[in-house]
């Protein structure tokens, strides 16, 4: 059984979902620009015995409306809040946005033990929505840390889908302005390389919202030129929001496109899952 407290207000928003009893492993769970509060996720680490926190992050009180500027330290507060539940072993689950959160935190923050990132991107993007004065234009960082933005990539409009397309695919925008600006790309990359945590990425080739595969392979790469190393789970077929066994599949929304078919999300989520609950069990702490 668990127990959830809905944190609607202050530094650090969402829900916390408490098991009973607590094998002290905490896991927060990030989503991307759906802004959602993924409770029904944190609800399944919190059924292994995990504290887990469906943080929001943006959208809040107080908080940007988009992903524009979002502080760093949004996450940091919220592994503050797993620490003072008296959880000693950190894991940060994101997707999409939320994975690019994720790998951030984990660089900046040596207390993360574990980094799940599901369809992530190797670099950081231009905002996706407005900022805190209201404003999503000119392209700003999605991030800050310290209060400055951190360098990004920006979008090449020269194939963004046509107004008023259903379900359009914005990968082949995402790779062309890698190319475009690819002078851009280094000082925007990720530094994987700083984090302390053990990695694991989820990808579909079949991802039609951005290149999450071949971000994941790029990430590879990186860590292995210090030699570290990540798990990879992928599936040809897959798409960008592939769903663990049992969870809710939502359907992609009108504005997007996210590739795959509903059978490969569904076995990419079972073989990440097995993947993710195998690592964290690595401490003998996680019952299943």
């Amino acid at each position: 059984m668990t127990s959830t407290e809905h944190l609607p207000s202050g530094d650090v928003q969402g829900a916390l979902i408490r098991p009973d009893t607590s094998n002290g492993l905490g896991v927060m769970v990030l989503t991307g620009s759906s802004g959602r509060v993924d409770a029904e996720r944190a609800k399944r680490f919190a059924s292994l015995g995990a504290t887990s926190l469906a943080l929001r992050w943006w959208g809040g009180e107080d908080q940007p409306p988009g992903i524009n500027l979002v502080p760093l330290e949004t996450f940091v507060r919220g592994v503050d809040l797993l620490q003072a539940e008296g959880c000693d072993r950190i894991a940060i689950l994101g997707t999409s946005f939320g994975a690019t959160a994720a790998l951030l935190a984990a660089a900046r923050d040596p207390r993360v033990d574990h980094v799940i990132a599901i369809s992530p991107s190797a670099v950081v993007w231009q905002n996706n929505g407005p900022g805190q004065d209201g404003s999503a234009w000119p392209p700003r960082s999605s991030f800050t840390w310290g209060g400055s933005p951190l360098p990004f990539v920006v979008w090449d409009p020269r194939v963004w889908p046509p107004f008023g397309t259903q379900n359009p695919v914005f990968r082949p925008m995402y790779e062309l302005s890698l190319r475009t600006f690819e002078e851009d790309v280094p000082a925007a990359s990720i530094p994987v390389e700083q984090i302390q945590a053990e990695i694991i990425l989820v990808a579909g080739k079949a991802d039609a919202l951005w290149p999450s595969d071949t971000a994941a392979r790029r990430i590879i790469e990186r860590l292995e030129q210090h030699g570290r190393s990540a798990t990879l789970v992928e599936h040809p077929d897959a798409g960008h929001s592939p769903a663990f066994p049992g969870e809710t599949q939502l359907a992609a929304p009108a504005e997007r496109a996210w590739g795959g078919a509903p059978a490969a999300d569904r076995e990419l989520g079972a073989v990440a899952w097995d993947v993710i609950v195998r690592r964290l069990q690595s401490d003998d702490r996680l019952s299943v």
